[in-house]
């Protein structure tokens, strides 16, 4: 998690950013409910619209007179435009979700050098002496005696 205001890296816990110190509480975002539930109520209706539709056309057919293969090309076609409506309409409804998902921070710009994270490798580096880079060497001196 980072900072809203200065793209630091910050715990969960925290209530303010050890940075910058901004406020790290978040408000509530209002969300576009009212476009949300009108979505689903369409999508219901036609779901429920379809089904009279497919079975009302269906018996209205058949008191008609037609013959059953024609009144199944008929519902199965009702079928095909009420599914294509509810696709477009759950399409629809998942972009809506998908946007306020997106409005929380996300930085624009990588973080300062001293906050990135090392470069993964997949070599494993020795892990080095305690006397590498000194400016003395420590040989083994023998005493005469």
């Amino acid at each position: 998690m980072y900072c809203a205001n200065c793209a630091a890296p910050i715990t969960s816990t925290l209530s303010y950013c050890n940075r910058c110190g901004a406020s790290l509480r978040q408000t509530p975002q209002p969300t576009n409910t009212g476009a949300m539930g009108a979505l689903l109520t369409t999508i219901t209706l036609i779901a429920i619209c379809g089904m009279a539709m497919m079975l009302g056309g269906g018996l209205a057919l058949k008191a008609a007179g037609f013959n059953q293969d024609f009144i199944a090309v008929f519902m199965i076609l009702i079928f095909m435009i009420v599914g294509a409506t509810e696709f477009v309409l759950l399409k629809n409804v998942s972009k809506l979700l998908g946007s306020s998902a997106k409005q929380s921070f996300q930085p624009t710009q990588q973080p300062p050098l001293e906050l990135r994270p090392p470069a993964a490798s997949n070599f494993v580096e020795p892990v080095g002496s305690v006397t590498d880079n000194t400016t003395r060497t420590l040989e083994y001196a023998r005493r005469e005696n």
